[in-house]
């Protein structure tokens, strides 16, 4: 039987005792995986990886973390930031002479808001990090209601993000709110002063109290916890709410457990900050050198500056969210009780921007429509969205005229 030239004869088919080729030792056969399906996990819906999917969202979009540092000056406010977030965030900070002080008449001076805003990345996590320094605080001979300042300006932090909340355009909101707020302890005081008992008590239901004792190297370790105790039964005494470190859920891990119960020990925290880096034993440490020895500031033996690290670093989430549970939470009703809806003017010249700039667009359109010939699929699409904005321009309107009313009654 012959062969057509373009036909292929087809294969004999494979006896059954014929051998299969092996696969070559060294090839290696890539199986196309389904990236679809878990073969692992039989009716695996997917729910579980939503905490990935958050993860994912925060790290792309980042944090924001406003700590406020209250205090006399001298008690290493600047020094203890430095140290802790290892960055110069006062490069250009000049301290005055004692003449330039008398010069200046500071003896009756007011309490400054310095406000400083830096990013720093962590592995990937970016923080926009904003220190609030209250120069001159405690300062004056004087110092009846030094604090009126820094009320004002935790205050004007949650009425703006409550404006920006009632606000037209709610997707990009900057969080300006202080979160947490150090307030430096005299070593040389024996416990609180009239005016950090009146300081506290008066801010202790707006943001997060957190005490700290500084230069804690200037007192002995019995000295230490002596003070320590002073300050927590006065702060007892008078009735104060510091930040309540969270208890623990049962499911925790032990070092954690631990790790938590020798913070709320060391409260308040007895620090020493230090930005100069030490030669000790062949080991590069961060301390104050003394002609008896050094201060290591990263030593738990020698102060608590790295368990108050570590409350910033294992707590700053539960710190925004008692600021915007608690304390934010509580402004906000306040607010609305005393004077209803939080609408003022600088939010009705916002509104009436977007009146304006939506008007604008609106003629364009117009224009473009009347310069297309006759009728078509595209002049039917641009009708359509003419008749959308103009919807959209009389709702904004509607809106902007209650905005108006409510001022007026105000008035």
């Amino acid at each position: 039987m012959s062969t057509s030239p373009y036909i292929s004869p087809l294969p004999s088919p494979r006896s059954p005792t014929s051998p299969i080729s092996p696969v070559s030792p060294g090839r290696h056969v890539k199986v196309k995986k389904n990236p679809f399906s878990n073969p692992d996990l039989p009716g695996y819906v997917g729910f579980a990886n939503l905490p990935n999917q958050i993860h994912r969202k925060s790290v792309k979009r980042g944090f924001e973390f406003t700590l406020m540092v209250v205090g006399e000056s001298g008690l290493g406010k600047s020094t203890l930031i430095n140290t802790l977030f290892l960055t110069d965030l006062y490069p250009d900070r000049v301290l005055p002479s004692a003449q330039a002080c008398v010069d200046e008449k500071s003896i009756s001076k007011t309490v400054k808001i310095d406000v400083s805003t830096v990013e720093i990345e962590e592995r990937g996590v970016k923080v926009r990090l904003t220190v609030v320094d209250t120069p001159g605080y405690g300062d004056a001979i004087d110092n009846t209601d030094c604090f009126q300042s820094i009320i004002q300006y935790i205050n004007d932090q949650f009425e703006r993000y409550l404006q920006d909340e009632s606000g037209l355009n709610r997707r990009h909101i900057v969080d300006n709110r202080v979160h947490c707020c150090f307030y430096f302890i005299n070593p040389a005081g024996h416990g609180l002063k009239p005016l950090d008992i009146q300081f506290m008590k008066q801010l202790h239901n707006k943001v997060n109290i957190v005490p700290v004792i500084a230069k804690a190297d200037t007192l002995t370790k019995q000295e230490v916890q002596k003070l320590k105790r002073k300050v927590l039964d006065e702060i007892g005494e008078n009735d104060i709410h510091i930040y309540p470190l969270p208890d623990c859920d049962t499911d925790e891990e032990e070092d954690y457990k631990e790790q938590v119960r020798q913070l709320k020990e060391a409260v308040p925290f007895a620090v020493v900050g230090s930005t100069t880096v030490l030669d000790v034993g062949g080991k590069k440490v961060r301390g104050r050198q003394y002609p008896w020895g050094v201060i290591e500031v990263e030593n738990p033996s020698h102060c608590d500056f790295i368990k108050l690290r570590c409350l910033l670093g294992t707590h700053m989430q539960d710190l925004t969210e008692v600021t915007q549970d608690v304390h934010y939470e509580n402004y906000r009703s306040e607010r609305l009780a005393k004077g209803g809806s939080p609408i003022t003017s600088a939010a009705a010249v916002a509104a009436n921007n977007s009146i304006n700039s939506h008007g604008n667009s609106v003629t364009v359109a117009k224009g473009k429509l009347s310069s297309l010939p006759g009728t078509g699929p595209e002049k039917d699409r641009m009708a359509m969205e003419l008749e959308e904005k103009e919807a959209q321009i009389r709702r904004m309107q509607e809106m902007m005229a209650k905005m108006q009313a409510q001022l007026q009654d105000k008035k």
